[in-house]
């Protein structure tokens, strides 16, 4: 006979590296941004791994990711040893190959543990916690770590290292302005189900990609094997990105009420039933005006107020870290209690993907 096993999430954990870099010290470096466009993209600070000054590496991709990972495990009093599964999602690691999740393993100081890397930026992390979370419901693993961590700043430093601020492209400042560096991680356990510590509200969870022919939101170009390496040292950066301003400006809301919509559906719950949201990357208002054009009723509108979780204006755009990062500072907050339903949705702009799931969240504020 087969044993069922329900899954909690006991923890989490996050990291940004050196010092929060506000709008007017970003300034001195890349050149300004019109006003009402800050207010657009809504960010004040973030975090990245180089020196702006420089351009050198103050830490890596993988450290960032052991630093979340060391804190989730603490706060949930496991010991790395405990770990069965580690899952890590990145659209930046340090090398193609060994993958981010085991130069983890390594710096973890495990010897043997199953270890999955997931490239899906802003909703990747979502992915890779279902991944694990299914993993663990089967009794294939017992204790997993899952993590998103993301280093963009590197590939963001050649649109204005060495330049005078004023030459920088107004659409590189954009981006520039946007996208921070970090890690955020959890820390999930199975336990039977039927027993006191395996008593867990079922999940639902939501994922598909709907930009698959339309025009790419945002590409990150170079470092691959698209060309020649020849041709692309020709090129004028090494690794550039893009990002389709008007394309995700219009097409973004129509995939969020679209994924909001599902997840209500899956779960079988309205907007107004859920307690928190997280939504990393932009809250309630960053579309407003644009959800009821996108189909969402005006009710499902206000129903959303008071319940987006989200840390964008701190810590900026970052990737396979949002969803994470976000979740991080909701629950240390005291935002996300036990007991809250909650729903943990990502949307990537590169071909529109969505993922949400749900969890009935159980974990005690952490000390």
């Amino acid at each position: 006979m087969t044993t069922a096993y329900d899954v909690q999430i006991l923890s989490t954990g996050g990291y940004v590296p050196g010092d929060p870099l506000d709008n007017a010290t970003l300034e001195k470096y890349v050149g300004p941004l019109p006003d009402d466009v800050l207010d657009g993209i809504q960010v004040r600070t973030r975090y990245w791994m180089i020196d702006p000054a420089t351009g050198r590496h103050v830490i890596n991709n993988s450290r960032m990711a052991e630093r979340a990972s060391r804190q989730a495990l603490e706060r949930a009093g496991v010991e790395p040893e405990e770990l069965d599964l580690i899952v890590v999602c990145t659209a930046t690691p340090e090398y193609s190959l060994p993958n981010v999740a085991t130069t983890l393993q390594h710096y973890l100081g495990l010897e043997t543990v199953a270890a999955i890397e997931i490239r899906g930026a802003c909703a990747g992390w979502v992915q890779a916690l279902d991944l694990a979370r299914r993993q663990l419901e089967d009794g294939t693993a017992r204790t997993a770590l899952v993590v998103g961590s993301e280093a963009g700043s590197p590939i963001l430093a050649p649109h204005f290292l060495g330049k005078d601020p004023a030459s920088v492209r107004m659409r590189d400042r954009l981006t520039l302005y946007t996208f921070g560096d970090g890690a955020g991680a959890v820390v999930l356990r199975a336990e039977p189900a039927g027993t006191p510590a395996g008593t867990a509200e079922p999940s639902a969870f939501v994922n598909a990609c709907v930009g698959g022919l339309r025009k790419p939101g945002m590409e990150i170009i170079g470092g691959g094997t698209d060309v020649p390496q020849a041709e692309q040292l020709r090129r004028r950066q090494l690794l550039q990105m893009k990002v389709d301003v008007p394309g995700t400006t219009t097409f973004g809301p129509q995939v969020f009420v679209r994924a909001i919509q599902e997840m209500a559906r899956k779960d079988g719950r309205s907007l107004g039933e859920f307690d928190a949201i997280v939504l990393p990357e932009g809250n309630a208002d960053y579309f407003a005006a644009e959800y009821e054009a996108a189909g969402l009723p005006a009710a499902d509108i206000r129903a959303l107020d008071g319940r987006i979780v989200e840390n964008l204006a701190d810590v900026g755009a970052t990737g396979s870290a949002a969803v994470p990062l976000s979740l991080d500072a909701g629950w240390t907050s005291g935002r996300i209690r036990p007991g809250d339903r909650v729903v943990l949705l990502g949307i990537e702009a590169s071909r529109y993907v969505y993922t949400g799931l749900s969890v009935t969240w159980q974990a005690p504020l952490p000390a």
